[in-house]
């Protein structure tokens, strides 16, 4: 009886050889699908999605600025007071 694995005419067990060269075949093409186009799911043309640009929200730039001490602490208050303003924020509301 002839097995598959047997090297008197048979494929022998380099038969196991090919599905795994097509295994690694398909997990590098997802793997550089998922490294170049399906990244940060849409791209770099997502960026603008919303209208804003992605990043630190103005909120977060004041806060650094003020920390690094670019303003002073009346200019932070005021321009905190706009940006809450801004977006909806209420000073009393729930965080």
């Amino acid at each position: 009886m002839q097995t598959l694995a047997n090297w008197n005419g048979g494929p022998g067990p380099w038969i196991l050889f090919f599905p795994l060269i097509w295994a690694a075949v398909v997990v590098g093409a997802v793997t550089l699908l998922r490294r170049t186009v399906w990244r940060g799911r849409g791209g770099p043309w997502r960026a603008m999605a919303d209208g804003r640009p992605t990043g630190d929200s103005p909120i977060a730039v004041l806060g650094r600025r003020f920390a690094s001490g670019e303003i002073d602490e009346d200019e932070y208050w005021r321009r905190l007071s706009v940006l809450d303003e801004q977006f909806g924020r209420t000073k009393g509301g729930a965080a």
